[in-house]
């Protein structure tokens, strides 16, 4: 289903998460960042800690395209 929002990206830090959102807003892709209190929590440790990058599942290729040809990476593989 393409309105299902989906992880595409996860952070050990939120600061690059909420970055990594910013960047998709300025191409008008909406983001959701998740786990700020777990990732602000047990920030260090990232096993536990990671704040999740989520959009919709029809702009998920585009948002990872747009993220990756800005330098803008996951921290933590999924």
């Amino acid at each position: 289903m393409a309105d299902e929002l989906i992880t595409i990206m996860r952070f050990a830090d939120v600061i690059k998460a909420e970055t990594a959102k910013q960047k998709l807003a300025d191409y008008s892709i909406k983001a959701v960042v998740t786990g700020q209190n777990t990732a602000n929590t047990f920030s260090g440790i990232p096993a536990i800690a990671s704040a999740e990058l989520m959009v919709r599942q029809g702009r998920a290729d585009e948002a990872v395209k747009i993220l990756r040809e800005n330098k803008i990476n996951g921290d933590i593989s999924e």
